[in-house]
């Protein structure tokens, strides 16, 4: 088997026309992620792709652009402006490519494709020529006349519900579209272009979850879909201090708690907040809050902290992570928090938007031990899962 190289040419140029007031479906969110980055990251993770070619309606370019920078999508090679057509688009994301690789051509709404899924195809391509993922028909299929009525019933053994990526080498993939382009001929599809070239085309089985996104229906399924995906969960662990200081005030967990000293710091100081914190953004692999509120930056000068940890909820969520669970210590020798914990829990689930009973807060003594012990500061130790 020749180690050829396989570029993605993910096509993304259409008006979702189809999706009614709910505007253009790549930038609708799918459970907080764009669906085009969905279907770009995909890709990205596959090992069999070199590169991604991602072909976006000219009036998106700056937009898609913008995306790709945010969510820092790898792999990209360019961002061209696509055709009138879904045909047209594709022959300008081949116009792209070069050498006797192979190209795997991808609809931007398929955001569920598994990259082991597309490592599978890519080889097999290489192996066999060419490959397109598709599944069973589970419905019976009939064809009608055209008044509706049924004249005949198929076989649906024989059938199939063709998906992408459909991959073939780039030059017979040219080759077909641009034979397509002088005969004036246009195709539902790649493999169909490549059909009429007299080619022999490779079937690979797909995934019933790699659904195309084309109407409002498709967002619950979508969500549905991805809620149910098999996600790794990460854990994060993050511990801060503070002194304790005369003429400030005490803030834990959001809660002003009456006491002679509050803790010292650039911002309200909340060390059970900032210890959360770095616990979430660890558990993303995002930092610190010291590299993202820097006690340098004037803004964040006696700051809730509470604005901040909704700011990291954000950049989790634009990162595709939602929080789990969250399980926090606070060692402090005076004063008594009892009191003050089941506020904390309700500021911390409401800035995390997740359920009251994933939210533990829990406080301690030293026994008089340590610089807690000595009253001279106050110590958090948090632990979080995300998903």
């Amino acid at each position: 088997m020749e180690n050829l190289t396989c570029a993605a040419v993910i096509v993304a140029a259409g008006n979702s026309s189809r999706m009614k007031n709910l505007g253009n479906k790549q930038f609708i969110s799918v459970c907080g992620v764009p669906v085009l980055i969905r279907t770009v990251n995909a890709f990205a993770a596959a090992r069999q792709i070199d590169g991604i070619i991602v072909v976006v309606h000219r009036d998106h370019v700056s937009e898609v652009l913008e995306l790709i920078k945010k969510y820092n999508c790898q792999k990209i090679s360019a961002v061209v402006c696509g055709g009138k057509t879904r045909q047209e688009s594709v022959l300008k994301g081949l116009a792209q490519l070069e050498g006797s690789g192979f190209a795997a051509i991808h609809d931007g709404a398929r955001p569920f494709i598994a990259p082991e899924k597309i490592d599978e195809a890519v080889l097999f391509a290489k192996e066999h020529g060419s490959a397109v993922l598709g599944v069973p028909l589970k419905d019976t299929v009939k064809v009608v006349d055209e008044t509706e009525h049924i004249i005949s019933t198929p076989d649906r053994a024989s059938l199939r519900m063709i998906q992408t990526p459909q991959i073939f080498k780039t030059e017979l993939l040219k080759r077909a579209y641009q034979k397509a382009d002088s005969d004036k001929f246009c195709g539902t599809d790649d493999c169909s272009l490549v059909e009429r070239l007299g080619e022999t085309v490779h079937y690979i089985y797909g995934d019933y979850n790699n659904i195309k996104i084309t109407t409002p229906e498709d967002i619950p399924v979508a969500e549905a879909i991805c809620k149910g995906e098999k996600r790794t969960m990460k854990v994060g662990f993050g511990y801060d201090v503070h002194a304790l200081k005369k003429g400030r005030r005490l803030i834990l967990g959001g809660v002003e708690i009456p006491h002679t000293e509050g803790l010292d710091g650039h911002s309200d100081a909340d060390v059970l907040i900032h210890a959360l914190m770095d616990a979430l953004l660890g558990a993303a692999s995002l930092g610190d809050i010291g590299k993202l509120f820097p006690d340098s930056d004037g803004s964040f000068k006696d700051i809730d902290s509470r604005i901040l940890l909704r700011r990291v909820v954000k950049i989790l969520k634009k990162n595709g992570y939602n929080v789990n669970n969250i399980d926090i210590t606070v060692a402090a020798q005076a004063p008594k928090l009892a009191p003050y914990i089941e506020e904390m829990r309700k500021n911390l689930s409401e800035d995390l938007d997740v359920p009251l009973s994933s939210v533990s807060v829990k406080a301690t003594t030293t026994e008089h031990l340590g610089f807690e012990g000595r009253k001279e500061g106050i110590s958090a130790y948090a632990i979080c899962s995300i998903l």
